[in-house]
């Protein structure tokens, strides 16, 4: 190819949208308040509006999203939190900072998200939430697990961090379908800030009121700290570039869309390499992951070619030193460990042009089939 292809062009949308962005920075700016002030609450009751929630309430992060969620529902030390062995590491981090234990289960066959059998053979008495990642994008089953929740009595908390905007096999908005869904705002995410933020999405009126606290010291009035909280709050520059954003969400999602589709055609019948799954309602395609027989290969032979591409995620969190306390070993989970050493993500974006991904899928296919 005669020109790069960087994985994700930040730089244009924020191009797209210059004049808003700096406006409302600009406003921020002038207005002399700059933490839980007026575009926060506003981006607060916009971004509920979209999940189709009584409640949001942003924080610092994706994995504060998560971590102030199960606490907010009091899990914590000697409860376990059923958790994907094939996800990035922020889902169990999340679950550890609670002092509760992550409790793996494998990808169903076929699938990068969790076999709805393991999830239901992991639960114990110890169990307190089951946290279900729609991962790349893709939408887990959310009624089928709400279902065993409701069996077993437990919290059903999303991983929204890589889904933001995509909708389930039952028409439903991600967000809208659990006890809390936690979201990222992380800048290369489908609705992302200029710095790092997240959000917790609730219909539970109690839970909202205790992330609130939570994500402030404790407290809701200054110096009156009903609990033992942290520091994670949304700016209000990240909250208004945010609000200027979000009216093109669904633009941007279906852009991706369009690139996905193009994606699949060109490559459902290539050699050497596996389309991703897209059964399962209608994905964000915050990332486009195939599988391949040769993946350092085939990665090598893009770079070469000017294309950037990415792998999610090369160690298995079970495997990771951070985790290595808790005795895993290779073999442990091995469709993780598969998915690990054959994952490959191709670079998509609303602001990749389909000329450019049509020869992006013309030279994946024909640089696979020769290895």
């Amino acid at each position: 190819m005669t020109t790069s292809v960087p994985f994700l062009d930040l730089d244009a949308a924020y191009l797209e949208l210059r004049p808003e962005i700096d406006a409302a920075v600009g406003e921020v700016l002038a207005s002399g308040r700059y933490l839980l002030g007026a575009q926060t609450e506003a981006f607060e009751t916009e971004f509920a509006a979209a999940c189709s929630a009584a409640h949001c309430v942003t924080v610092g992060s994706g994995c504060d999203a998560l971590e102030l969620s199960l606490t907010a529902l009091g899990v914590g030390p000697g409860d376990e939190v059923v958790v994907p062995a094939h996800t990035f590491i922020a889902t169990w981090l999340a679950v550890s900072r609670c002092g509760a234990r992550p409790v793996p289960v494998e990808p169903s066959p076929g699938s990068y998200l969790v076999d709805l059998e393991a999830v239901e053979a992991a639960i114990t008495p110890r169990t307190a939430a089951i946290l279900a990642v729609h991962l790349y994008g893709e939408v887990a089953d959310l009624t089928a697990l709400r279902r065993v929740a409701d069996r077993h009595g437990l919290a059903l908390v999303e991983d929204a961090a890589q889904s933001t905007g995509a909708r389930g096999r039952d028409g439903a908005v991600v967000g809208s379908g659990s006890t809390a869904a936690a979201f990222s705002f992380y800048p290369g995410k489908n609705l992302g800030a200029l710095g790092d933020g997240g959000a917790v999405v609730t219909d539970d009126d109690e839970l909202a009121r205790r992330v609130r606290l939570l994500r402030n010291y404790g407290s809701v009035a200054k110096y009156a700290h009903e609990v033992r909280g942290t520091n994670s709050r949304l700016d209000e520059i990240q909250a208004a570039v945010l609000r200027s954003k979000l009216p093109l969400l669904d633009a941007w999602n279906a852009r991706r869309s369009a690139i996905a589709a193009l994606y699949l055609d060109r490559l459902e019948e290539a050699t050497g390499v596996r389309v991703p799954p897209h059964d399962q309602g209608d994905s964000a395609w915050h990332l486009f992951v195939i599988r391949c027989d040769d993946r350092t290969t085939l990665q090598g032979e893009l770079t070469r070619h000017g294309v950037e591409t990415l792998v999610h995620y090369p160690t298995p969190v079970h495997l990771s030193p951070a985790y290595a306390d808790h005795g895993y070993r290779p073999g442990s989970f091995p469709r993780a460990e598969r998915l690990a050493d054959e994952v490959l993500s191709l670079p998509i974006g609303p602001h990749l042009a389909l000329p450019t991904a049509e020869l992006v899928a013309e030279l994946v296919a024909e640089l696979a089939a020769q290895h």
